[in-house]
C-alpha cells in the first residue's frame, strides 16, 4: 500500500506525447481522488519532452525532498536522429528548415564526429527549452522570435555510441551528465560533420541505478493506486 504521508518513489515509463507534468497531474489527480486527501506534493526529477518516452522518476510527499539527488545521477538514453535537416526546435517537434545531401557522409567521419562529443563539453541549450531567462521560458521568446543570449553550459557525455544499420537515420546510446539536452546533442553533431541533423526518437532507458524495466506502465499504477487508496480509507475508517 501507498501511504501518502511517509511518500513514495515511483519509476514511470512515461508515454509518448504527455509531458512530465502532465505525468505529474496525473498521478496527483489519482491520490486525491481515490485516497481522499484534498492537497498532495508531487514532483518529478528530470524533464522529458513530450516526444520523448522511458523512465521518469516521480517523488511525492516528504520523498519529493530526493528530487535533487535523483536529478543528479547519470542518465542514459537511446534514440534515433535523422541525418540531412534540421528543425528550429532540434527534433520533429517542428518542420525542417533546412535540407542538406547525406550520400558524401562517410563512416570515418561519423565516428571522428562522434568521438568529438564524448568528454567534458561545452553545450547550448535549444531556443525550445523551458530554460528561465529574465523570468521567462525560452521557448516563450522563440515562439515570438524575440532575440535572446543562451549561455553554454558545461556538460560530461560519458559515453557515445552511434549505429550506422539504418543510415542516414542513427540509432544510437548515450551516458550523460545532469544537464544534457541530447536534441542539442543530435543538432550540434550534425553540424559537427558539416551537415544537419535533428532528433526524431528518444527514450531515457536509465537515471543512476533505476532502469526503465522496473517502471510503472501508467494503467497498471492507476490501478495499484485505486487498489492502494480502497485499503488506505478502511485503515483510516478503522482509526
Amino acid at each position: 500500500m501507498f501511504y501518502p504521508d511517509e511518500g513514495t518513489v515511483f519509476l514511470i515509463d512515461k508515454p509518448l506525447d504527455w509531458t512530465s507534468f502532465d505525468t505529474v497531474n496525473f498521478i496527483r489527480s489519482l491520490f486525491m481522488r481515490f485516497y481522499g486527501i484534498r492537497k498532495l506534493k508531487v514532483g518529478h526529477a528530470g524533464t522529458l519532452d513530450p516526444l520523448a518516452t522511458g523512465l521518469l522518476i516521480l517523488c511525492t510527499g516528504p520523498m519529493t525532498k530526493q528530487i535533487e539527488d535523483f536529478q543528479a545521477q547519470i542518465k542514459t538514453y537511446t534514440g534515433t536522429m535523422i541525418l540531412g535537416q534540421t528543425t528550429p526546435t532540434y527534433d520533429l517537434e517542428s518542420e525542417p528548415n533546412a535540407f542538406f545531401p547525406t550520400d558524401v557522409i562517410t563512416a570515418e567521419q561519423i565516428d571522428l564526429a562522434r568521438k568529438k562529443f564524448i568528454g567534458d563539453i561545452k553545450q547550448y541549450p535549444p531556443k525550445y527549452s523551458a530554460i528561465k531567462i529574465k523570468g521567462k521560458r525560452a521557448f516563450d521568446y522563440a515562439r515570438s522570435d524575440e532575440e535572446i543570449e543562451l549561455k553554454a553550459r558545461d556538460i560530461h557525455i560519458e559515453d557515445f555510441k552511434i549505429s550506422m544499420d539504418r543510415f542516414p537515420e542513427l540509432d544510437f546510446e548515450v551516458t550523460c551528465s545532469k544537464g544534457t539536452y541530447i536534441r542539442s546533442l543530435a543538432h550540434d553533431f550534425g553540424r559537427e560533420l558539416g551537415n544537419g541533423a535533428c532528433l526524431k526518437t528518444l527514450r531515457r532507458t536509465r537515471i543512476g541505478d533505476f532502469k526503465v524495466e522496473d517502471a510503472w506502465q501508467l494503467e497498471d499504477l492507476k490501478q495499484a493506486i485505486i487498489e492502494s487508496g480502497e485499503e488506505y480509507r478502511k485503515l483510516k475508517a478503522k482509526n
